[in-house]
C-alpha cells in the first residue's frame, strides 16, 4: 500500500516559482486593504488585552495569518529585486488622507517601506510577530508577548499600504502602456 502524504504547506509561498508581485496580487485578490488592516489591528488589540480573546472564526484568522506571511515574503522578494518603475516622480503635493501611515518619501517610493522594515527586522522576526499576535489573540493568557510588538505592527501596516500602492501603480502603468499602443 502506497503512503499518501498530505501537503499542509500554505498556498501563499515565496519560492522560485512565484514572484513578489504575483504573491501581492494573490493577497489582494483574497483580502481587501481596509479589511486586512482592520483584522491586523483587531489581532494586535486582542493580543495585548488580558482576559479577552478575539471572537472571529479561527479558520479565517489562520488563513489571514498565512496570507500575511506570504505578503511579508513578497515584500522581501521585491526589495531584493528593487524595481525602479515603482517610484512616483510627480512634484505635486500629496494629501495626508492618501498617505495613511506612509511618509511622503515612502509614498513616492514604496520600496523604502520594505527596505526599512527588513533593515530593522528579519523575516524570522516578522514570522515570530505574526504568530505571536495570532497566538495571544486566540485565548486568555496570563502573560503578554515578551517582545516589543508595536514596531513590527507599524511596519506590517506600512507594508500593506506599500504593497497596495505598488500594485495600483503597476496597473496604472499597464493601462498607460496599453493606451499608447
Amino acid at each position: 500500500m502506497k503512503k499518501i502524504k498530505t501537503d499542509f504547506a500554505p498556498r501563499f509561498r515565496a519560492d522560485k516559482k512565484h514572484s513578489g508581485l504575483q504573491l501581492m496580487e494573490t493577497f489582494f485578490q483574497l483580502n481587501e486593504l481596509d479589511v486586512s488592516k482592520e483584522r491586523l489591528s483587531n489581532l494586535m488589540n486582542y493580543a495585548v488585552k488580558r482576559n479577552s480573546w478575539i471572537h472571529e472564526d479561527p479558520a479565517v484568522i489562520f488563513e489571514f495569518y498565512h496570507s500575511m506571511r506570504s505578503l511579508i515574503r513578497a515584500g522581501y522578494l521585491i526589495m531584493l529585486k528593487e524595481r525602479k518603475w515603482i517610484v512616483d516622480t510627480r512634484p505635486e503635493k500629496i494629501s495626508p488622507w492618501v498617505l495613511g501611515l506612509l511618509s511622503e518619501k515612502e509614498y513616492r517610493n514604496p520600496l523604502l517601506v520594505f527596505k526599512k522594515a527588513f533593515r530593522e527586522y528579519t523575516l524570522k522576526e516578522f514570522d515570530y510577530f505574526m504568530s505571536g499576535i495570532v497566538y495571544f489573540s486566540m485565548g486568555v493568557y496570563e502573560n503578554l508577548p515578551e517582545r516589543n510588538i508595536v514596531m513590527p505592527y507599524i511596519h506590517t501596516v506600512k507594508m500593506l499600504d506599500a504593497a497596495h500602492l505598488i500594485l495600483q501603480r503597476r496597473r496604472e502603468k499597464e493601462l498607460a502602456d496599453a493606451n499608447l499602443r
